[in-house]
């Protein structure tokens, strides 16, 4: 990515440090938010002390490596601390980067004045978020659902991996320090999942979105995101096409599904052959080509070929005159993101380039390849989140082709793991020659 086309959104770099005992959502909300900042054109990085510990280790035996009594256990976990946090540096000094998150454990005051000493002799902006729940369930939920797909866990007995996370959990309970209020920029996020709060000194923005994203999903999992995305193009066979798109989502028996549209008038037509209610939002309104509306690309290139060349050479960013770019498209999708976050079924009816945006957030694809995402029409995109581990998405991907013989599955995705990383880019990155996207 060329840096010097990247916006700077904030004033200086900014270090937001997690704080919590174990199985307590850090990494979890440190990956949405990471997510997200990238989304909306923020350069971010998560820096999770636990891989740096892994990697020192390769090989984990139990809970005693985590004993406070455990002198080289104690030495290691510190200089994987330090590890992480010189890659940090590097990452915003060096490669762009505007937003760290630090997530750890970082349970005592001492290791918390290291970082904020750390962050302030290196000029960069300092926030503190704490995750906090005592809840039994909710925790039990976290260690079931997350943390035995670990590799630390990989391959052990399942009740055996339970009652040493457990342990785990213990050793670090005997020494966690809260946050207490001295530090000036900090947050307390109390009982998550249960959606009560403590209190917030400073940077409330940033609060306000770890109230608004990420407590909801991270602790009720039967309240799992699922999302279809429908290509909608009004022409010859579109009533058929609506008749079979409202005979598969008949078939598949979504609990409160709710349908968005845009505005414009082939959304809505789509919706209204399904014959439930549906919601028009103007956020989903297809990019605005300005003076190009309405043009094919060879008219584009014969009446404005600097334009063109421009947008080629950049098209994420480039703005069509009296029109919008990308990046602007994806601003305007920001309450539409906020919202979804809030639902569990979803069915969005909307346009290639709205399409790709929204897929973008959702697989956490980088703004360099959004604009190529493929988004064929009259195919449904299902996005289910998953328990993430520490090396798989927050969203699986299932493609399912509406053909006016039925529905039938087109391929299936994980979005994660090298081998089908490998395959996305050799049959998804594509540059449409055709279309507003």
């Amino acid at each position: 990515v060329n840096i010097a086309c990247v916006p700077r959104l904030t004033n200086c770099p900014t270090v937001i440090v997690m704080v919590g005992l174990p199985a307590r959502g850090k990494t979890y909300m440190s990956k949405k938010l990471a997510r997200y900042l990238n989304w909306i054109g923020v350069p971010t990085k998560v820096f999770n002390v636990g891989q740096y510990r892994r990697e020192a280790t390769k090989y984990y035996e139990s809970y005693e490596f985590f004993r406070p009594d455990n002198e080289e256990g104690m030495k290691i976990r510190q200089q994987c601390a330090w590890a992480a946090l010189m890659d940090l540096q590097t990452y915003l000094d060096k490669k762009g980067g505007l937003v760290a998150v630090f997530d750890a454990t970082n349970s005592t005051r001492e290791r918390r004045e290291l970082i904020l000493n750390f962050t302030e002799e290196n000029g960069y902006k300092t926030f503190f978020v704490e995750s906090i729940c005592d809840d039994p369930e909710v925790i039990n939920t976290s260690i079931m659902e997350v943390k035995l797909s670990n590799p630390d866990y990989k391959g052990r007995d399942m009740d055996e991996a339970i009652e040493d996370f457990k342990k785990r959990i213990d050793c670090y309970t005997s020494f966690y320090q809260h946050l207490d209020g001295d530090l000036d920029r900090c947050a307390r996020l109390a009982e998550v999942g249960r959606d009560r709060l403590g209190w917030v000194k400073g940077y409330l923005n940033v609060f306000v979105l770890f109230n608004e994203m990420f407590w909801r999903h991270h602790s009720q999992a039967n309240c799992w995101l699922s999302v279809a995305f429908v290509s909608s193009h009004y022409g010859f066979h579109h009533a058929q096409f609506a008749a079979v798109l409202q005979d598969f989502l008949m078939k598949q028996n979504i609990k409160d599904l709710k349908v968005w549209t845009s505005q414009m008038k082939r959304t809505i037509q789509t919706a209204e052959c399904l014959g439930v209610g549906y919601e028009q939002w103007k956020a989903l309104n297809e990019i605005d080509a300005g003076v190009c509306e309405e043009m094919t690309y060879e008219e584009i290139q014969e009446k404005y070929p600097t334009e063109f060349a421009l947008r080629d050479q950049n098209k994420y960013h480039y703005r069509y005159q009296k029109g919008e770019s990308y990046q602007d498209l994806v601003n305007r999708l920001e309450p539409v993101i906020m919202e979804l976050e809030r639902q569990e079924n979803v069915l969005v009816i909307c346009h290639q380039a709205v399409m790709r945006c929204l897929l973008a957030y959702l697989l956490d694809k980088p703004s360099d390849l959004l604009p190529y995402l493929k988004c064929p029409l009259h195919t449904v995109m299902k996005l289910t989140p998953v328990a993430y581990g520490d090396s798989i998405c927050l969203c699986v991907c299932l493609s399912i082709t509406v053909s006016y013989g039925g529905a039938e599955i087109h391929q299936t995705w994980n979005f994660s793991s090298p081998h089908s990383k490998k395959m996305w880019e050799q049959y998804h990155f594509w540059h449409h020659p055709r279309g507003w996207g």
